[in-house]
């Protein structure tokens, strides 16, 4: 056998070797990979209704634990209704719209977590946005995951930018929905008082990021108004609905 031939095997015998091995950590890391995916999330959904610390380090345990004690996954429908497993056969998760009650240790219900999954400039912008039992204020606001820009649009990501959002409407006085809105710069200098309220700081040099959020949460929003509605005349609704867990306040 040549020496030419000799060293194509031993390549050829190198990648397969090579391969496997990497597939097989792959493999075996898989696990470990979606449980800490999963324990992000859950920091995330915690943060946003402020039952751990920004600031502080948690284990894994220490999540599960604070979430399994104070978080319910609930699916809705467009008309805020809750659902079953099922829909003519098809699992509730493929078109349901997923909901977290945020349930304090006396069992009422605190606040209400939306998953947010909407575009930004670069990518999806994952996260989550948390409103008060009232229906209407923001409670919390977290990201997770996003592919903006670094020291631009990727401020999302930063405390001062989403504690911005804490204790924002996203109703007028008058009941009318809005949503919540990105401003240009500062929202006390570029937005009328009466509607200040219903913005957040925005991000200097991210303009196109900041509409992009403004977009995405707008139809979250309107997508999940039908919970909020409920939640705003919530003693109307539990005069005749005492059995849902809406009515746990």
């Amino acid at each position: 056998m040549s020496d030419r031939s000799r060293s194509i095997i031993f390549a050829a015998v190198l990648c397969l070797v090579c391969g496997t091995l990497l597939t097989a950590a792959s493999n075996g890391l898989k696990d470990i990979q979606q449980r800490n995916i999963m324990s992000d999330r859950r920091k995330n959904i915690l943060k946003s209704v402020g039952l751990i610390q920004k600031h502080k380090q948690y284990s894994a345990a220490q999540i599960d634990n604070i979430y399994e004690r104070n978080i319910s996954r609930l699916l809705v429908d467009e008309k805020g209704d809750l659902l079953g497993e099922n829909r003519d056969g098809t699992p509730a998760d493929k078109w349901g719209l997923p909901i977290y009650l945020y349930i304090n240790q006396k069992g009422l219900i605190e606040a209400y977590i939306i998953p947010v999954d909407t575009r930004g400039l670069w990518g999806k912008i994952l996260g989550y946005i948390a409103i008060k039992n009232d229906g209407s204020t923001i409670m919390g606001f977290t990201i997770y995951k996003h592919s903006e820009t670094p020291g631009l649009g990727g401020e999302i990501e930063q405390n001062w930018f989403q504690n911005n959002f804490v204790g924002k409407k996203i109703i007028e006085p008058s009941g009318a929905f809005v949503a919540i809105s990105i401003a240009k710069g500062k929202a006390a200098d570029s937005v009328p008082k009466e509607r200040y309220s219903h913005y957040v700081d925005g991000i200097s040099g991210a303009t196109l990021t900041g509409k992009f959020l403004t977009k995405g949460l707008k139809d979250l929003l309107t997508n999940y108004e039908a919970v909020s509605v409920k939640f705003r005349n919530i003693r109307e609704y539990c005069k005749t609905n005492q059995n849902t867990p809406w009515c746990r306040r």
